[in-house]
């Protein structure tokens, strides 16, 4: 399967032409630039090219090691060169460049300058300078201007749920540094263990950082106890304070800030358990909210703080804030006098006021608060920052509120997420997040203001590692939604552009490969588009691969050859079929597209909407319900539309009187994220479309906690009968069960394919 990624040569025609740029075919850069001035042809690095730097020592030492490192193996001149050298130098001022971090490359026929402001301005305008150079150590004659959209482009890794080690950890950097990213965040404590060393209290690490169980699901769904480090079975690990000194050490020397977050005041079962005075009720085992009444409870936060401040120099200290339960503190004594005390009437005030005074705390110390959208609740700390992962909401009222706001939303950048049909990937904890959704995120609103725009900080990816707990399965999730995500960060919106993206992925393909990086290939492979076409009663089916390799394909579930009918343009299927596809390239094949479609009496007939589509879940509309295609159980990859707070009632025109029996539809249920299934299921006929009669329904009860999460399908039967229009209605519930902690509330009802026969 590897072999299809050595690309680079096959694409160098796709970036002929180079995002609406002049067409050089040496320019395939990620993140795009700001801007280029190409003239064509090259300079060619070779064993005779020097390396100048004119910088501050420390920046020079850091850039000269760095190169020294890299696939150019340059020699260090020992006085300033005339000619055939890489000039690396750090200006006063830059023309046509604002950012700190920004730089201008100008390659001549007497080698290549790059200057910059600073020296983390001079190693991206390097980052460029490699990529330039990867095919045949060529840099295109011209010069190119760029700077960072954001000044914040992060990623965060957990540490938690499964331990990642100092050498992976430095590997993380590499990737990010080439990306141009900045700040690496990385979640050091939650409930499956804590990883980081703190002298003043050593069971964190001799007990917190140990449990029963290697693998977090095992764990979380058995007995989540933890165990004394060295004890037979003890699973976990820890960052020693001289490693988390050697991270921050070997991040700085790659111009990235290393930001740790502390849990508080929830996912903390694990300090709970080490020091169960620190809860509501003393016991361990119990609780995941510290006591905010317990003025311990500080002494413990300010303790800790102090060591973690100690030994990461970053402007921000991460406090999570997120998913506190806090139902403790509403029979706690010590949080109830806390309350009364300072005047306080919402529970939610008890985790502001823990928010505030931790943020006081740090500001004391020189840093400030950094925190979940969570700390918005009861009120926001004076000078914290908001790093919204619920939707951009958060965010959103964090800077209407005169707040520095960091974008996570989880639709967008939890690459904990799917990246393709579940069933073909390694288990993950849901969503859909695929290469083109990350690209298609653009943080900032039309409406804000220039003065919004500035409180927008920027944007961070999230990968959290409950299912996912080997290195090469982060590398997997990461990469390439990295890259894509590196183009939210720094390039300017108007330079974004999905397909021209696609044809600069390749050659930096060759670098997972060099550098031993494993990483998704579906940008490699077949897309396809199945939409129904009502006119001609067919589902037509559209196929391309980045670099438009030849395909084929079969209808009969065979497994495609070259022999097999190639690809020529869009098929047009009218008949039940299961249809595989194949790119065959010289290096290699794709993965094999696959879908079975099922074509029934109402397949590809026009369908009217009598009440809306949830805005959210919407996909392509309502055709999807009558296009022969199933759905999986993952309701975001565009084959379910949603219904929410409203019934779904459709009416089909079968253009003609047509004998019907049957009137199916299929539901899928995820219940902890309130999709459930009907209530209600319907079917009416009608001779001219407006007057119905009903002719079959059924009525279900409301789900229990036992009803499995799966695709429910039901099916109404009648006698047969003869009809132009159909009427189908569902409705949801409308009410979540007691037992559901949304209880009271709509549900989602996700619903695909209306099988009529």
């Amino acid at each position: 399967m590897k072999k299809l990624v050595k690309l680079a040569g096959m694409f160098l025609a796709l970036t002929l032409v180079s995002c609406g740029q002049q067409p050089v075919e040496e320019l395939s850069i990620i993140p795009v630039p700001l801007k280029a001035e190409l003239q064509g042809g090259s300079f060619v690095v070779n064993e005779n090219t020097q390396l100048w730097i004119e910088a501050p020592e420390a920046d020079k030492n850091q850039l000269q090691e760095y190169l020294a490192a890299s696939p150019l193996k340059l020699a260090v001149a020992a006085e300033a060169p005339s000619a055939d050298a890489i000039v690396l130098k750090q200006v006063a001022e830059l023309p046509g460049v604002n950012s700190e971090e920004g730089y201008v490359l100008t390659s001549t026929k007497k080698g290549v300058e790059v200057q910059a402001k600073t020296g983390a301005g001079l190693f991206y305008g390097v980052q460029t300078l490699l990529q330039m150079a990867a095919e045949g150590n060529k840099v295109a004659f011209g010069t190119i201007t760029d700077e960072p959209r954001f000044e914040y482009r992060g990623m965060m890794l957990d540490v938690s749920r499964h331990f990642f080690g100092l050498d992976f950890v430095k590997k993380q950097i590499d990737a990010m540094a080439y990306y141009k990213l900045n700040r690496l965040h990385i979640h050091l404590t939650d409930a499956a263990g804590w990883r980081i060393e703190i002298k003043k209290y050593p069971r964190l690490t001799n007990f917190a950082a140990w449990r029963s169980g290697k693998n977090w699901k095992e764990w979380w769904n058995g007995d989540r106890k933890y165990m004394e480090e060295g004890e037979e079975g003890a699973e976990g690990g820890y960052f020693t304070q001289d490693q988390c000194r050697e991270i921050v050490e070997y991040a700085k020397k790659h111009y990235i800030t290393v930001i740790p977050e502390i849990e508080m005041p929830s996912h903390s079962e694990e300090v709970l358990t080490a020091y169960p005075e620190l809860s509501c009720t003393h016991v361990p085992y119990k609780q995941a909210d510290f006591c905010v009444g317990n003025e311990k409870t500080f002494e413990f936060l300010e303790n800790v703080l102090l060591e973690v401040m100690e030994i990461f120099p970053s402007e921000y200290i991460h406090v999570g804030g997120d998913e506190a339960s806090k139902q403790s503190w509403k029979t706690c004594p010590l949080c109830q006098a806390r309350m009364k005390k300072e005047g306080m009437k919402e529970i939610d005030e008890l985790q502001s006021y823990l928010i505030k005074r931790m943020e006081k705390f740090l500001n004391k110390h020189g840093r400030n608060l950094l925190g979940w959208d969570e700390i918005l609740e009861g009120g926001l700390a004076p000078n914290a920052t908001v790093m919204s992962w619920r939707g951009v909401e958060g965010g959103l009222k964090a800077i209407e509120g005169g707040h520095r706001a960091i974008m996570s939303p989880g639709g967008y950048c939890y690459f904990d997420s799917y990246q393709d049909a579940p069933h073909t990937q390694p288990e993950a904890i849901g969503g859909y997040l695929p290469l083109k959704k990350v690209y298609s995120y653009d943080p900032i609103p039309e409406t804000f203001t220039a003065e919004q725009a500035k409180l927008m900080y920027g944007v961070q990816a999230n990968l959290w590692t409950e299912y996912i707990p080997t290195y090469s399965q982060v590398e997997y999730m990461e990469l390439p939604r990295m890259a894509a995500l590196s183009e939210i960060q720094w390039s300017s919106a108007d330079k974004k552009n999905y397909e021209c993206f696609l044809s600069r992925l390749p050659q930096l393909v060759n670098l997972y490969d060099v550098k031993g990086y494993n990483y998704a290939t579906h940008a490699f492979d077949i897309t396809g588009r199945l939409v129904p076409n009502t006119a001609e009663e067919a589902l037509e089916v559209t196929f391309k691969t980045i670099d438009n390799c030849p395909i084929y394909y079969t209808l009969d579930g065979t497994e495609p050859t070259a022999q097999s009918a190639k690809y020529e343009g869009a098929l047009k299927l009218k008949e039940s079929c299961v249809i595989k596809a194949k790119g065959i390239r010289a290096t290699g094949e794709t993965r094999i597209f696959t879908e079975e479609i099922k074509i029934h009496k109402a397949s590809f007939k026009p369908i009217t909407m009598l009440q809306p589509i949830n805005p959210g879940y919407k996909f392509e509309g309502e055709g999807v319900l009558l296009d022969g295609l199933k759905g999986n159980f993952n309701y975001k990859t565009g084959r379910w539309i949603a219904f929410y707070r409203n019934d779904m009632e459709a009416i089909i025109d079968m253009k003609q009187p047509t004998e019907i029996s049957s009137v199916g539809i299929s539901a899928l249920v995820e219940k902890g994220d309130w999709v459930f299934g009907p209530r209600k299921f319907s079917v009416a006929i009608s001779e001219d479309g407006k007057n119905f009669k009903e002719i079959a329904k059924e009525e279900y009860p409301e789900m229990t906690l036992d009803n499995a999460n799966k695709i429910y399908d039901h099916t109404l039967t009648f006698d047969p009968v003869k009809t132009q229009y159909i009427k189908v209605f569902v409705q949801p519930e409308h009410k979540l069960p007691n037992w559901h902690g949304g209880k009271g509330l709509p549900a989602y009802v996700f619903i695909d394919e209306i099988t009529v026969n």
